[in-house]
């Protein structure tokens, strides 16, 4: 039995594998004004559809659907498969709140009682 497939097959069953990958994927990253579908992730990185994503190289945003997860420094890696991988050099999760810079105090009280 032959594992041989004509060059159309081949390319619609590519096609067909990156549109479920598109579908199933709720992560986007976001740089600048553009915002491209993120088809894998991983701890490490992640990869875009090659024909999508044009050489990403620095800051971006990375969003879970509308929620913003990372705020990240990328460098492109290597084209695999018709998708393009990237690595991070950073990875900062995003906050909404900007840090303390004091301690509270954990027996501090919760209201003040007024005078009657």
């Amino acid at each position: 039995m032959t594992t041989f497939l004509p060059k159309e097959v081949a390319e619609g069953l590519e096609a067909a594998r990156k549109q479920a990958l598109r579908k199933k994927s709720r992560l986007r990253v976001q740089a600048g004004t553009e915002i491209f579908t993120v088809l894998k992730y991983w701890d490490s990185g992640f990869s875009v559809d090659l024909q999508d994503a044009p050489q990403l190289r620095g800051l971006v945003d990375l969003y879970d659907g509308s929620r913003h997860l990372y705020q990240c420094l990328i460098v492109a890696s290597e084209e695999e498969g018709g998708e393009m991988r990237y690595e991070f050099k950073r990875n900062t999760r995003a906050v909404d709140s900007a840090p303390l810079d004091f301690e509270r105090d954990a027996n501090k009280p919760v209201a003040l009682i007024g005078r009657s």
